[in-house]
């Protein structure tokens, strides 16, 4: 077998580059429900070779009971420091790759431990593409109300000016998920290595 039938590879993978880049560092996905944050992060975490974590199912894990649960019995507070608590266990054995509830970035003392610990990022949605993926599903309690789109825009108002802190942004629509994932991966290899990805390089010259 000839040396020329497998080249050996002239630069790291993308997906290698960010990995090295982050060293202990983890990924967390912020933004509203119905963002993509869990299906575009378990795909990230795939590329990546990293655990992926639902910080929603880790809460009802810990608490033995369903979201929904949570806020009917205990109320919208007592879930929000419970989240903060499981949100802080999850990035202090990373890295990862961490979806949060949509509420949790608004949390001032949950931002600062995501900037000190992750690089975060904005699935930023428009409230036609959130109506549409969550109107049938019942575990949304923040849904549970006469008018929901109003409160999906009364929602937005109010947290994109704290999801717009993220470290980056990406636009989360109705196009393969595969393509997201790609501009994902993109923006956290401009951001972590200041370059653009390796398949992009110019060649070079002899």
């Amino acid at each position: 077998m000839s040396d020329a039938a497998v080249p050996a590879p002239t630069h790291p993978t993308l997906e290698a580059d960010i990995a090295a880049a982050l060293g202990t560092r983890s990924i967390v996905l912020v933004g509203m429900m119905g963002a993509g944050k869990s299906t575009i992060g378990r795909r990230v975490a795939a590329r990546l070779k990293l655990p992926f974590t639902d910080a929603d199912t880790e809460i009802e894990a810990a608490a033995d009971m369903t979201i929904p649960e949570i806020f009917e019995s205990k109320g919208e507070p007592y879930f929000r420091d419970g989240e903060a608590r499981v949100i802080a266990r999850i990035l202090g054995n990373g890295p990862v790759v961490l979806a949060t509830g949509g509420g949790a970035f608004m949390r001032e003392e949950t931002r600062n431990r995501i900037r000190d610990r992750a690089i975060s990022i904005w699935l930023k949605a428009d409230s036609d593409i959130i109506m549409r993926r969550v109107r049938r599903r019942a575990d949304r309690p923040l849904l549970h109300t006469p008018d929901p789109e109003a409160t999906v825009n009364r929602l937005l108002s109010e947290r994109e000016p704290v999801y717009g802190t993220a470290d980056l942004t990406i636009a989360s629509r109705d196009v393969p998920h595969d393509r997201i994932v790609d501009e994902c991966l993109e923006a956290l290899h401009a951001h972590l290595c200041g370059a653009r990805p390796a398949d992009e390089q110019p060649p070079v010259m002899d």
